[in-house]
């Protein structure tokens, strides 16, 4: 049993008390106890990949910020290692792959891989996780949607305009399908594993939606999210989060999800019409949190009215920045669960 299920039953539609709180990010650059652990490593991969420091990791900010759920410390980028096309962790750069996918020889060699055979030191950091938190706090578990995965394979490492990913969507778009078929495959049996080593939930990154055109991201994203939402066990909920894909979220309605996360330029008074009984989650402009303590509790707030007192999870409208004083993040935690609370009295 959960000592603390605000966050599930949130994203389940039900009425809570306060509204629940965490941050994408949330565990990493922003603590000094990451900093000190990652010091004594050889990188981000060794940390990742060793499941007691990964759940470390994933606890602390349990600890030093008090939010109501943990997310695993992974990364996107396992995904496409698992099926064969190992990536580098380049301080200051980013994610590399050096080499990437250019023809159908080399989709061909892409395996759909198996959790636990190539994923296995993920899902045993769940595991650890799980027995650590001791039914603290739901834990999430996620992975990359498979146009963003794509767009990694293909372009080899981050873009402004991922115009090498975009040019198979035009180019070869059989290709690049058969591609998403794989990573899809290979989505669909991660999250499913990761939810039976003890995931609560589940949310599936579309960290690059919004460089799509509408009818591409139709195409080449939004019918495979809906794949990956059908596939998991219906007791378990799903977040949807598309970055800059404001224009996606009537089609998001529709997919067997049950929460959708805003990115900071969303309004969420536009958008609760459009979605039904869906939870949202979001939105504060990370930015807000550079601001004094009083200018984050006053963004909080606004941003809290806009959703309003049911079916929000409180999060920042992307991952928190590395360089955010910890102090401002405790400010806009405390400032939700505070100020939620007075708007069901």
């Amino acid at each position: 049993m959960l000592k603390n299920d605000l966050l599930l039953r949130a994203a389940r539609g039900e009425e809570t008390e306060r509204t629940p709180v965490w941050l994408m990010r949330q565990a990493g650059r922003i603590l000094p106890e990451y900093r000190a652990l990652r010091a004594r490593l050889s990188g981000f991969k060794e940390l990742v990949e060793t499941p007691d420091l990964a759940a470390e990791v994933t606890i602390q900010p349990i600890d030093a910020l008090d939010v109501d759920a943990a997310i695993i410390f992974s990364d996107i980028l396992v995904v496409p290692e698992a099926m064969g096309l190992t990536y580098e962790m380049v301080e200051a750069r980013g994610p590399l792959f050096p080499e990437t996918i250019k023809t159908p020889q080399d989709v061909a060699r892409m395996r759909v891989a198996d959790p636990e055979e190539h994923l296995g030191y993920v899902l045993e950091a769940i595991r650890v996780t799980k027995r650590a938190l001791n039914g603290r706090v739901p834990l999430i578990g996620f992975a990359g949607a498979p146009w963003t995965i794509l767009a990694y394979m293909v372009e080899g490492h981050g873009s402004k305009t991922f115009s090498k990913a975009r040019r198979m969507l035009y180019a070869e778009p059989e290709l690049a399908h058969q591609l998403l078929r794989k990573i899809t495959d290979t989505t669909i049996a991660y999250l499913r594993a990761q939810v039976a080593a003890g995931a609560n939930l589940v949310q599936v990154f579309d960290s690059w939606a919004g460089i799509l055109p509408p009818a591409h991201y139709q195409e080449f994203s939004t019918r495979y999210i809906a794949e990956i939402c059908r596939a998991m066990p219906a007791d378990v909920p799903v977040t949807v989060f598309a970055k800059g894909a404001f224009w996606a979220v009537e089609d998001f309605a529709q997919l067997p999800c049950r929460t959708i996360g805003l990115d900071w330029n969303q309004d969420p008074r536009a958008v609760r019409p459009l979605v039904g009984d869906k939870t949202l989650q979001g939105n504060l402009d990370p930015c807000a949190l550079y601001g004094t303590p009083e200018q984050v509790r006053a963004a909080t707030i606004a941003m809290l009215d806009q959703f309003g007192p049911h079916r929000h999870i409180a999060n920042l409208g992307h991952g928190v920045y590395p360089d955010t004083n910890p102090d401002n993040v405790k400010v806009f935690i405390e400032t939700v669960k505070g100020y939620s609370a007075t708007l069901r009295a």
